[in-house]
């Protein structure tokens, strides 16, 4: 589960409420939890991506508080230590791409580059004013003595002295944008704030430092790093295994490169020789798609040019997250009557990593259009389902534009396992005829979501004939003893 949505509220306590749930989450089927960025932003009402200092994860006072939005270094601490006793693993967001938020000014010189090509430049040096110098005051040296300035950095996007903004490249010598980066607007090595250069030993060698201290300070089982596809994939790459090495002990990466494109993802995959998984984008597209299109979108073909479709094997697949709830920079949310369908379609296949949205879970807490209410009575079926029943081979019946089935046989040791899952987005009932196994023959299998009363049962050569309401999905499997 991703424990956190945009909105939630700004009142430090959020490590409190995780600690209180840890027990109920792991109740739920939930296996992991992935919490926001723990460090401090550059103000404490900032969800943690516009990072400030790394090493003050709500301990010092600093940027108007000693909290960050979740709460102190002290809650976080008591909510992983819950999450480990309630027999969940922690995943961290480490947001590595730039800083926000500095102390103090310097004045540098800088090449204005077109924001749409970052390989064009639009104008010669001058002189720019920007917010470069990291000091940490609060801190003083705790943890690490290691402080900031322009050289550390490869572009900012505001100048002080002129009060504007734009895509100013750093000068320095042999200093450019990484080439190891996603390909849109020339070169995406610039995203926001103080673009990090990780060129410069210093800095690769302070941020590598920063997550042996992080693994070594927090009881945690792997990290989600923001924003991969502008960040050196050469970094990202020493940096897991700098890492994992130093921890004696499996950590997890999964990192999120929001690009659709298969190919743009394997080949970072290829760069970081496949030791993260990435957030399959191209899925939450499609379902997206089919949620907009309803009728019109053809379901046998949901998983085409996906992730897990190519790569399961390093594919966190998810159908909503922070980014993509109403209101955000990616906004692409995923419409209500197609949400459970959606989530049968990550949580009861075989392949992928699955994640669930805490906004989808417990609501959004926003204003007007932006608050959604939370959907547990659409979500828990289909996690009891997929711990219980969702289990063993599969084999698909993608044959049909408007209804899509598959059959997942079980596992000898777990005994009543096995399911046959049907996805209709068409206006009249879906039916599909699927074979679970001859050994099936005569039991009857009931709709773990509720959503269809009816009583399947299996013939003599091992089919039953399945059925789910129009736009809906039906979840089948021997009923809970």
């Amino acid at each position: 589960m991703q424990y956190f949505e945009w909105y939630i509220p700004d009142d430090g306590k959020h490590w409190d409420r995780l600690r209180d749930d840890a027990h109920k989450i792991k109740d739920m089927g939930i296996d992991a939890v992935w919490l926001p960025p723990p460090t401090k932003a550059d103000n404490p009402s900032n969800p943690g991506y516009s990072v400030y200092d790394v090493y003050d994860l709500g301990e010092f006072d600093q940027k108007g508080a000693v909290r960050t939005k979740y709460g102190t270094r002290e809650q976080l601490e008591n909510a992983i230590k819950a999450c480990k006793e309630a027999g969940l693993m922690v995943y961290l967001d480490l947001v590595m791409n730039h800083k926000a938020g500095g102390d103090e000014t310097e004045t540098f010189k800088v090449i204005e580059v077109d924001p749409d090509d970052r390989n064009k430049e639009i104008s010669e040096p001058f002189d720019i004013e920007g917010y470069t110098r990291f000091t940490f005051p609060g801190r003083k040296g705790k943890y690490s003595t290691f402080e900031w300035d322009f050289t550390h950095f490869v572009g900012v996007d505001y100048d002080a002295k002129e009060d504007r903004t734009g895509v100013f490249k750093i000068v320095g010598e042999d200093k450019d944008w990484s080439d190891n980066v996603d390909e849109e607007h020339g070169n995406f090595d610039y995203l926001m704030f103080a673009d990090i250069y990780y060129d410069h030993p210093a800095v690769k060698e302070e941020m590598i430092e920063w997550g042996k201290w992080l693994t070594d300070t927090l009881d945690v089982d792997g990290f989600r790093l923001d924003a991969v596809k502008h960040i050196d994939s050469q970094f990202i790459s020493d940096f897991i295994d700098a890492v994992t090495e130093h921890a004696d002990r499996d950590i997890y990466f999964f990192g999120e490169f929001w690009n659709p494109e298969v190919e743009a993802k394997e080949g970072f995959l290829e760069d970081v020789e496949f030791d993260i998984d990435l957030f399959d984008v191209g899925l939450h597209y499609n379902l997206f798609g089919a949620s907009n299109e309803r009728e019109d979108y053809d379901l046998s073909k949901i998983f085409q040019g996906t992730l897990v479709e190519e790569s399961p094997w390093n594919t966190v697949t998810f159908v909503d997250n922070h980014d993509t709830q109403p209101g955000e920079s990616l906004e692409s949310f995923i419409e209500d009557w197609f949400k459970q369908s959606a989530y049968a379609l990550i949580l009861l296949r075989r392949d992928g990593y699955p994640c669930v949205f805490y906004g989808d879970y417990y609501g959004i807490d926003g204003e007007g259009e932006e608050s959604k209410v939370g959907m547990p009575e659409v979500i828990d079926p289909l996690l009891h389902a997929r711990h219980l029943r969702a289990l063993g081979e599969q084999e698909d019946y993608f044959d049909h534009a408007d209804t899509i089935g598959w059959v997942r046989f079980g596992e000898e040791e777990v005994e009543g396992s096995g399911c046959a899952v049907v996805v209709s987005n068409g206006l009249e009932d879906g039916v599909k005829k699927m074979y679970v196994g001859e050994e099936r023959s005569g039991e009857e299998w009931v709709d773990f979501t509720g959503n269809r009363e009816d009583k399947i049962t299996i013939d003599d050569e091992g089919f039953g004939e399945f059925i789910s309401n129009s736009q809906s999905v039906s979840v089948y499997a021997l009923p809970d003893e």
